[in-house]
């Protein structure tokens, strides 16, 4: 039987509380220090003595006035280890406490009777939220931007080797001071880069601003957590570039919940090439999408490219790059690469990116992400997908219990996403940017509907950030600068025509019907030539990307008639 027991976070009340029970003092246990706005979770064997040191360090003074200690006669070591990760994660993904963990000793680990002791996790986590430290429901946190870009995430066995082989060469690099470095991280879409990007920072300041007794023995970070590196991080200035607006207001959003981690950390490469100082350590999520030279959103914009260019190089080369910035501005960067994942011309060139993976081979700073986080089917599904998307005949793999399905229906797809919605939320419908987006609110006089087909007439997003989340997201059509980088439940993705095959069968774009207009530039490594089979290549990549968002499925309609009978052989065998 879980009971759920309370004290004040006070000397007199430890010790009044630990004669009550033996179980105070000698039993494996959760417990949460609580303030206004500020929260601790921890576990123990030794109750009383785990208070006692809380309230002799720096949790005194922090604002935390009430202890909540979760004790189960049936609880063992690795149940609390295990209760004391799902409740960080899903106080972080709430969000009403600020958590004042560190993030380097979550636990995912196996043991005896699992499934059923995190039934009753869900017992405690009602408990809790009925005296109002929860303000929702565990699905609506773990579908919240909150949870999934948290840096507070028990890692897989690869993303755990690569973190530490990353701090290990960092704090390696950082110890030569005029030394310079470029770390490399690849990975397929879903194998959690950017959540490594998230991390490393939390992981870092904690390691800068540590006090023995935040430690975990038995985290595999624990070695990092010595004097020397801390004295070496103390002054350590670092950022975080996102490219897609989206994406990067979302972490911000995280960050400004998150101690030791500021919203101001998450910049553009503009802001990183236009800074007052330089950095120590940059890391780039999404590095493909950097830019090369072109023209941008705005004449500001334009000018600005220019204008550090000349402050960096002392020239406005058309050559010049924004990585080419932020290794002027920083002395370390960590790079989050899958050139797959590359949409427009801008992007930076296979060439670079082949470069910059090719030297970071040669230097040992090169990290590969092998497990799939995202989609359920596992990684065989997303190089399945990328095959289908270069006009080869793979075979179907074994989808476990993935939710792969194809329609010819569109009306019929748009009511499967609204009932997976009804049923585990975070369900949409994406596309292929083949539609003008005539009903853009920004538009003098915005025309009703952007996309009709099978009698469904269909809004695109309405609004660029933060489209997932918004109101009315379930009713419109996600374009892919609105999803790269997030997860969903389930995709319904529409392939239009700017997907097609030719009277030979052979996969081609069809530039008359991609309506991304900065998709088409002759701009960057393209200045001199931009052909039909580059275009195809970029559309293959938003395709790749929007049938790998989706977690516990993936639905697929496809306009083109020749591409939609190869393709319902593909996904159907038929």
């Amino acid at each position: 039987m879980t009971d759920i027991r309370h004290l004040a976070f006070t000397r007199e009340a430890v010790a009044t509380w630990a004669q009550a029970d033996a179980r105070h003092t000698n039993w494996p246990v959760v417990y949460l220090l609580v303030g206004s706005r500020k929260l601790y979770v921890g576990e123990t064997t030794s109750a009383q003595k785990r208070m006692r040191q809380h309230l002799d360090g720096p949790k005194r003074e922090a604002g935390l006035n009430s202890i909540r200690v979760v004790i189960d006669e049936k609880f063992n070591k690795s149940v609390c280890l295990d209760l004391e990760s799902h409740l960080i994660r899903w106080f972080s993904g709430d969000g009403q406490f600020s958590i004042l963990n560190g993030n380097d000793g979550l636990s995912d680990a196996q043991y005896y009777d699992r499934e059923l002791y995190r039934e009753s996790f869900r017992e405690v986590f009602e408990a809790l939220r009925a005296e109002g430290l929860f303000t929702r429901s565990i699905p609506q946190i773990e579908n919240s931007d909150l949870f999934k870009l948290s840096p507070f995430k028990a890692l897989t066995d690869d993303q755990a080797i690569a973190v530490s082989d990353i701090v290990d060469g960092l704090l390696e690099d950082l110890a030569h001071p005029h030394e310079r470095s470029t770390l490399v991280v690849q990975g397929d879409p879903g194998t959690g880069k950017t959540i490594i990007a998230i991390f490393l920072m939390k992981l870092l300041a904690d390691i800068r601003d540590y006090a023995a007794i935040d430690i975990e023995p038995d985290s595999m970070f624990s070695e990092f957590f010595v004097p020397e590196n801390r004295e070496m991080l103390k002054s350590l200035r670092m950022a975080l570039v996102i490219p897609q607006q989206s994406l990067r207001e979302s972490v911000q959003r995280v960050f400004r919940k998150t101690p030791k981690l500021d919203p101001e950390m998450v910049l553009t490469a503009f802001q990183v090439g236009d800074a007052d100082a330089d950095f120590d350590l940059v890391l780039v999520d999404e590095t493909h999408r950097l830019n090369q030279r072109s023209n941008q959103p705005s004449g500001p914009l334009n000018k600005k490219f220019s204008d550090i260019n000349v402050r960096l190089f002392g020239e406005d080369s058309l050559d010049r790059t924004q990585l080419d910035w932020i290794k002027a501005r920083s002395k370390h960067q960590l790079l989050l690469i899958d050139a797959a994942q590359s949409v427009r011309p801008h992007d930076l060139s296979p060439l670079t990116l082949s470069e910059v993976v090719r030297n970071a081979k040669d230097e040992h700073r090169h990290f590969r992400l092998t497990t799939q986080m995202r989609v359920h089917a596992g990684a065989d599904y997303v190089e399945f997908v990328r095959r289908m998307l270069r006009g080869e005949a793979p075979p179907l793999p074994d989808l476990g219990e993935y939710d792969l399905r194809f329609f010819d229906d569109l009306g019929k797809m748009r009511a499967a996403i609204r009932q997976k919605d009804a049923e585990v939320g975070l369900s949409r419908l994406v596309a292929g940017y083949a539609w003008d987006w005539v009903s853009n609110p920004k538009r003098s006089e915005p025309a009703e509907f952007d996309i009709e087909l099978d009698g469904e007439r269909l809004r695109w997003n309405s609004i660029d950030k933060d489209w997932i989340n918004s109101p009315g997201s379930l009713e419109e059509v996600g374009s892919i600068h609105t999803v790269q980088g997030y997860d969903l439940n389930y995709a319904g993705v529409i392939i239009g025509p700017d997907l097609r095959l030719d009277a030979s069968g052979r996969l081609v774009a069809s530039p008359e019907d991609y309506r991304d207009k900065m998709g088409k530039l002759r701009t960057g490594s393209f200045r001199h030539g931009f052909t039909d089979d580059d275009l195809l290549v970029f559309i293959q990549n938003v395709y790749g990307v929007l049938l790998t968002r989706g977690m516990l499925g993936t639905y697929v309609y496809v306009c083109d008639s020749a591409l939609r009978t190869r393709i319902r052989e593909h996904l159907t065998g038929s």
